[in-house]
Protein backbone atom coordinates (compact mmCIF):
# COMPACT_ATOMS: atom_id res chain seq x y z
CA UNK A 1 0.00 0.00 0.00
CA UNK A 2 1.58 3.16 -1.29
CA UNK A 3 -1.32 5.98 -0.43
CA UNK A 4 -2.96 5.66 2.51
CA UNK A 5 -6.66 7.73 3.32
CA UNK A 6 -5.71 10.68 0.80
CA UNK A 7 -8.18 13.43 0.76
CA UNK A 8 -8.19 16.70 -0.99
CA UNK A 9 -10.19 19.22 -3.37
CA UNK A 10 -9.06 21.42 -5.98
CA UNK A 11 -11.12 24.23 -6.62
CA UNK A 12 -11.97 25.73 -10.38
CA UNK A 13 -9.48 28.09 -11.59
CA UNK A 14 -6.95 27.99 -8.85
CA UNK A 15 -3.29 26.42 -8.76
CA UNK A 16 -3.19 23.89 -6.31
CA UNK A 17 0.51 22.52 -5.14
CA UNK A 18 1.21 19.45 -4.16
CA UNK A 19 4.33 19.06 -2.12
CA UNK A 20 7.22 16.93 -0.73
CA UNK A 21 10.09 15.06 -1.57
CA UNK A 22 10.38 12.15 -3.75
CA UNK A 23 8.98 8.53 -3.06
CA UNK A 24 6.52 10.49 -0.64
CA UNK A 25 3.67 9.23 -3.02
CA UNK A 26 3.00 12.46 -5.30
CA UNK A 27 3.25 10.80 -8.88
CA UNK A 28 0.85 7.96 -7.03
CA UNK A 29 -1.59 10.07 -6.48
CA UNK A 30 -1.28 12.03 -9.76
CA UNK A 31 -1.59 8.74 -11.93
CA UNK A 32 -4.58 7.36 -10.01
CA UNK A 33 -6.31 11.07 -10.74
CA UNK A 34 -5.45 10.69 -14.20
CA UNK A 35 -6.52 7.08 -14.28
CA UNK A 36 -3.45 5.56 -15.08
CA UNK A 37 -3.44 3.29 -11.95
CA UNK A 38 -7.19 2.04 -10.51
CA UNK A 39 -6.95 2.47 -6.92
CA UNK A 40 -7.81 -0.63 -4.58
CA UNK A 41 -10.85 2.22 -2.94
CA UNK A 42 -12.20 5.65 -2.43
CA UNK A 43 -13.56 8.17 -5.32
CA UNK A 44 -12.33 10.61 -7.51
CA UNK A 45 -14.38 13.52 -9.43
CA UNK A 46 -12.39 15.60 -12.10
CA UNK A 47 -15.08 17.90 -13.32
CA UNK A 48 -17.97 16.34 -11.72
CA UNK A 49 -17.24 13.03 -13.22
CA UNK A 50 -16.42 10.39 -11.48
CA UNK A 51 -15.97 7.66 -14.75
CA UNK A 52 -13.11 9.27 -15.88
CA UNK A 53 -15.28 9.76 -19.17
CA UNK A 54 -13.84 10.47 -22.84
CA UNK A 55 -15.72 13.75 -22.57
CA UNK A 56 -13.56 14.53 -19.37
CA UNK A 57 -10.23 13.25 -20.81
CA UNK A 58 -10.91 15.77 -23.64
CA UNK A 59 -10.96 18.64 -21.12
CA UNK A 60 -7.88 17.54 -19.21
CA UNK A 61 -3.62 18.48 -20.05
CA UNK A 62 -1.03 16.15 -18.49
CA UNK A 63 2.49 16.50 -18.49
CA UNK A 64 4.46 13.41 -17.16
CA UNK A 65 7.75 14.14 -15.41
CA UNK A 66 9.91 12.71 -17.97
CA UNK A 67 8.33 13.40 -21.83
CA UNK A 68 8.01 10.81 -23.93
CA UNK A 69 8.57 12.34 -27.49
CA UNK A 70 8.90 11.48 -30.92
CA UNK A 71 12.99 12.54 -31.30
CA UNK A 72 13.09 12.78 -35.19
CA UNK A 73 9.62 15.32 -35.56
CA UNK A 74 10.16 18.58 -35.32
CA UNK A 75 8.52 20.65 -32.63
CA UNK A 76 5.81 21.78 -35.48
CA UNK A 77 5.25 18.48 -36.15
CA UNK A 78 5.13 16.99 -33.10
CA UNK A 79 2.31 19.47 -32.08
CA UNK A 80 0.63 18.48 -35.00
CA UNK A 81 0.73 15.04 -34.49
CA UNK A 82 -0.99 15.88 -31.08
CA UNK A 83 -3.42 17.95 -32.03
CA UNK A 84 -4.95 15.31 -34.56
CA UNK A 85 -6.04 13.41 -31.42
CA UNK A 86 -8.30 16.27 -30.17
CA UNK A 87 -10.12 16.81 -34.03
CA UNK A 88 -7.72 19.67 -34.89
CA UNK A 89 -7.32 19.82 -38.69
CA UNK A 90 -5.64 22.47 -41.56
CA UNK A 91 -5.91 25.61 -40.93
CA UNK A 92 -6.81 25.97 -37.33
CA UNK A 93 -4.31 22.92 -36.29
CA UNK A 94 -1.97 25.03 -37.76
CA UNK A 95 -2.64 28.26 -35.77
CA UNK A 96 -2.75 26.68 -32.69
CA UNK A 97 0.58 25.19 -33.38
CA UNK A 98 2.24 28.24 -34.04
CA UNK A 99 0.45 29.92 -31.35
CA UNK A 100 1.76 27.31 -28.64
CA UNK A 101 5.09 27.82 -30.26
CA UNK A 102 5.08 31.33 -29.96
CA UNK A 103 3.70 30.88 -26.19
CA UNK A 104 6.50 28.57 -24.62
CA UNK A 105 9.29 30.69 -26.40
CA UNK A 106 9.91 28.13 -29.34
CA UNK A 107 8.92 30.72 -32.30
CA UNK A 108 12.99 30.47 -33.34
CA UNK A 109 13.33 26.29 -32.92
CA UNK A 110 9.69 24.85 -34.40
CA UNK A 111 11.48 23.53 -37.63
CA UNK A 112 14.17 21.35 -35.46
CA UNK A 113 14.47 17.83 -34.94
CA UNK A 114 13.24 17.13 -30.84
CA UNK A 115 16.33 15.31 -30.35
CA UNK A 116 18.55 18.49 -31.14
CA UNK A 117 16.63 19.98 -28.04
CA UNK A 118 17.92 21.26 -24.63
CA UNK A 119 16.63 19.72 -21.29
CA UNK A 120 14.69 23.35 -21.34
CA UNK A 121 13.24 23.34 -24.57
CA UNK A 122 12.17 19.63 -24.44
CA UNK A 123 10.30 20.71 -21.14
CA UNK A 124 8.55 24.04 -23.35
CA UNK A 125 7.37 21.58 -25.71
CA UNK A 126 5.94 19.16 -23.39
CA UNK A 127 4.25 22.15 -22.08
CA UNK A 128 2.84 23.33 -25.32
CA UNK A 129 1.42 19.81 -25.87
CA UNK A 130 -0.11 19.57 -22.59
CA UNK A 131 -2.09 22.59 -23.49
CA UNK A 132 -3.13 21.99 -27.20
CA UNK A 133 -6.73 21.00 -25.97
CA UNK A 134 -6.93 24.38 -24.30
CA UNK A 135 -7.98 22.10 -21.13
CA UNK A 136 -10.31 22.91 -18.33
CA UNK A 137 -7.99 21.46 -15.61
CA UNK A 138 -4.01 20.85 -16.09
CA UNK A 139 -1.59 18.21 -13.97
CA UNK A 140 2.05 18.74 -14.08
CA UNK A 141 4.25 16.42 -12.75
CA UNK A 142 7.07 18.12 -11.67
CA UNK A 143 7.93 20.44 -14.51
CA UNK A 144 10.09 22.64 -12.96
CA UNK A 145 12.39 19.64 -12.35
CA UNK A 146 16.12 20.30 -13.80
CA UNK A 147 15.44 23.65 -15.04
CA UNK A 148 17.74 26.52 -14.07
CA UNK A 149 16.68 29.40 -12.08
CA UNK A 150 15.35 31.66 -14.90
CA UNK A 151 13.75 28.29 -17.23
CA UNK A 152 12.05 27.96 -13.39
CA UNK A 153 11.11 31.34 -13.34
CA UNK A 154 9.60 31.15 -17.28
CA UNK A 155 7.46 27.99 -16.38
CA UNK A 156 5.98 29.40 -13.26
CA UNK A 157 4.44 32.47 -15.45
CA UNK A 158 3.61 30.60 -17.65
CA UNK A 159 1.62 28.78 -15.25
CA UNK A 160 0.15 31.77 -13.89
CA UNK A 161 -0.91 33.32 -17.08
CA UNK A 162 -3.09 29.84 -17.95
CA UNK A 163 -5.22 29.96 -14.46
CA UNK A 164 -5.48 33.40 -15.51
CA UNK A 165 -6.80 32.66 -18.81
CA UNK A 166 -9.24 30.43 -16.97
CA UNK A 167 -7.00 27.10 -16.63
CA UNK A 168 -7.62 25.22 -13.51
CA UNK A 169 -3.62 23.84 -12.19
CA UNK A 170 -2.69 21.10 -10.11
CA UNK A 171 0.93 20.25 -10.19
CA UNK A 172 3.33 17.96 -8.18
CA UNK A 173 6.33 19.87 -6.88
CA UNK A 174 9.59 19.15 -4.14
CA UNK A 175 10.29 23.16 -4.16
CA UNK A 176 8.70 24.90 -1.61
CA UNK A 177 9.61 28.28 -3.39
CA UNK A 178 7.54 26.79 -5.86
CA UNK A 179 4.28 26.64 -3.80
CA UNK A 180 5.12 29.80 -2.13
CA UNK A 181 5.01 31.94 -5.26
CA UNK A 182 2.48 31.02 -7.15
CA UNK A 183 0.16 28.55 -5.26
CA UNK A 184 -3.46 29.80 -4.53
CA UNK A 185 -3.91 26.41 -2.18
CA UNK A 186 -1.44 23.19 -1.86
CA UNK A 187 -1.68 19.73 0.39
CA UNK A 188 1.41 18.08 1.92
CA UNK A 189 1.80 14.34 1.48
CA UNK A 190 4.63 12.73 3.76
CA UNK A 191 5.10 8.64 3.57
CA UNK A 192 2.05 8.32 1.80
CA UNK A 193 -0.52 10.46 3.62
CA UNK A 194 -1.81 13.98 3.68
CA UNK A 195 0.00 15.77 6.37
CA UNK A 196 -0.88 19.56 5.70
CA UNK A 197 -4.30 19.47 3.58
CA UNK A 198 -6.24 22.38 1.70
CA UNK A 199 -4.01 25.32 2.61
CA UNK A 200 -2.51 28.30 1.76
CA UNK A 201 1.17 29.15 3.30
CA UNK A 202 0.45 31.71 5.12
CA UNK A 203 -2.34 29.66 7.24
CA UNK A 204 0.28 27.28 8.20
CA UNK A 205 0.54 26.97 12.00
CA UNK A 206 4.00 25.09 12.53
CA UNK A 207 7.22 25.47 10.49
CA UNK A 208 7.36 23.02 7.57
Amino acid sequence: EVLHRINFEVWEWEIYGFLWPNGAGKTTTMKCIMGLITPESGEIEILGDKTLSTQTKSKIGFMPENTYLYKYLTGREFLRFNGKFFGLTGEKLDKKVEELLWKVWLQDAWDKFLHSYSKWMLQRIGLAQSIINNPKILFLDEPMSGLDPIGRKMVKDLIVQLRNEGTTIFFNTDILADVESICDRFSIINRGSIIVQNKKVADLEKSL
